[in-house]
């Protein structure tokens, strides 16, 4: 899979029978649990432990549907860092239909990484930060 203008990391998920719902389509739900799984996968491959001392919250997320999905096709979703702060990062997706290129879906997520017992900010550093960057569109980098 070829890079996105502005997204560098691509990849896919498989779309679920039970995903489709009575309309015979992916159910707009499930696009937000796509996001969430291409997300965290990111940043697990980057190191980040999600049971460790600090995890990362969501007190943004949306998502603009432009046509629909079915299984058994896939979602090609394109992943980059719309911004990044000293404590979150705002994560920019667009995800389409692997079987034709068709955009399906355009969405953000915003994470703030927390202490888990306090629950109080941290600042993104090392080498998390470092690989956010590489991932940034062009105007972030």
């Amino acid at each position: 899979m070829a890079p996105v203008p502005d997204h560098p990391f691509v990849t896919e998920v498989p779309t679920r029978w039970l995903d489709n719902d009575q309309f015979g389509h992916v159910n707009n739900a499930v696009h937000y649990q796509v996001m969430d799984t291409v997300i965290n996968d990111w940043l697990q491959a980057q190191g980040f432990d999600p049971a460790g001392d600090v995890v990362d919250l969501v007190p943004e997320s949306g998502c603009r549907y432009h046509a629909e999905i079915s299984y058994p096709d896939r979602f090609v979703v394109a992943l980059s860092v719309a911004r990044l702060g000293r404590t979150s990062v705002t994560w920019s997706l667009e995800l389409s239909r692997a079987s034709d290129g068709v955009a399906v879906a355009t969405g953000h997520v915003v994470h703030v990484f927390v202490e888990r017992a306090t629950r109080t900010p941290v600042p993104i550093g090392g080498s998390l930060r470092a690989a956010m960057t590489s991932i940034a569109r062009s105007e972030q980098a």
